[in-house]
């Protein structure tokens, strides 16, 4: 993949000079006394596409519920745009301050989860409107006008009627990218993007990934798919329980990784 300075579509950030996109201060997060993250930090400027990698347990998925505050963090910080998220410390974990100021800041960031997480009652469309029309206040006209380009630029134009239970699990998929596309976040998440697929729907959900990072997008995405990981990305994040074990440009980490364990990790997932 180019550098993200060769990606430079429109990604929909209204960005600051210099200040990234999104911005990760020393998170740490247990569960049951626990500890999951062990002070993660990183940063995703405009337009850069950052693969997650790590064995199971390793902490990718439960740092990326707590970018989007699905998981409160204990310590540490999250920046949006340079907007800080307010989080109280207290005994039991960390509380959110100003829930208005977290559902308005998740707004700005996209979640496209491994399970596809759509509403059975709702039709395609019904799914991609929902948010726009109510969190956003947009008209419904002007949310449908919306959902039908996205729905096209995933190749979905034709199922908008259709339910969830009337789909494959790769049009599940580009149904809950477009979900997310429809709020024009600023940065999107992918958490395991096509764990849930048969092997022979993984290549249609990643084709939509790349025609996203092609333009620009603002992404992390967490993956086993690691050939398609070293494609895409421009920067990689290697996590060893609860901690970046190494970071770089994804290049130099694919070609000459500094660490032992991120050698056999990629031994053992490109062989």
């Amino acid at each position: 993949m180019t550098e993200n300075a060769t990606r430079n579509g429109d990604s929909g950030l209204d960005a600051k000079p210099n200040v990234p996109a999104l911005e990760v201060l020393e998170i740490h997060k247990s569960y049951c006394g626990q500890a999951v993250l062990r002070g993660v930090s990183m940063r995703a400027h405009d337009g850069e596409v950052i693969a997650i990698l790590g064995s199971s347990g390793s902490g990718k998925s439960t740092f990326l519920r707590c970018i989007n505050f699905l998981e409160v963090p204990e310590s540490g910080a999250v920046r949006v745009g340079g907007e800080e998220v307010r989080v109280r410390r207290r005994k039991t974990g960390g509380h959110a301050v100003d829930q208005k100021q977290i559902n308005r800041l998740r707004a700005r960031i996209g979640f496209v989860f491994q399970s596809f997480n759509l509403w059975p009652h709702r039709s395609v469309l019904g799914n991609i409107i929902e948010a726009p029309v109510h969190v956003l206040g947009l008209p419904r006209a002007e949310a449908v006008a919306r959902a039908e380009a996205l729905l096209d630029k995933v190749g979905m134009a034709d199922r908008r009627d259709l339910y969830p239970n009337q789909l494959s699990g790769g049009q599940r998929q580009r149904a809950a990218i477009a979900r997310a596309l429809a709020m024009e976040p600023d940065v999107i998440l992918f958490d395991e993007p096509t764990s849930a697929l048969d092997p022979e729907l993984v290549g249609e959900v990643l084709g939509v990934i790349r025609r996203l990072a092609d333009e620009g997008r603002t992404m992390l995405i967490v993956t086993h798919e690691i050939g398609f990981a070293r494609e895409v990305s421009d920067r990689t994040l290697f996590l060893h329980e609860g901690r970046v074990e190494e970071e770089g440009p994804s290049g130099r980490m694919f070609a000459r990784p500094d660490s032992d364990r991120l050698r056999r990790f990629l031994a053992s997932h490109l062989n």
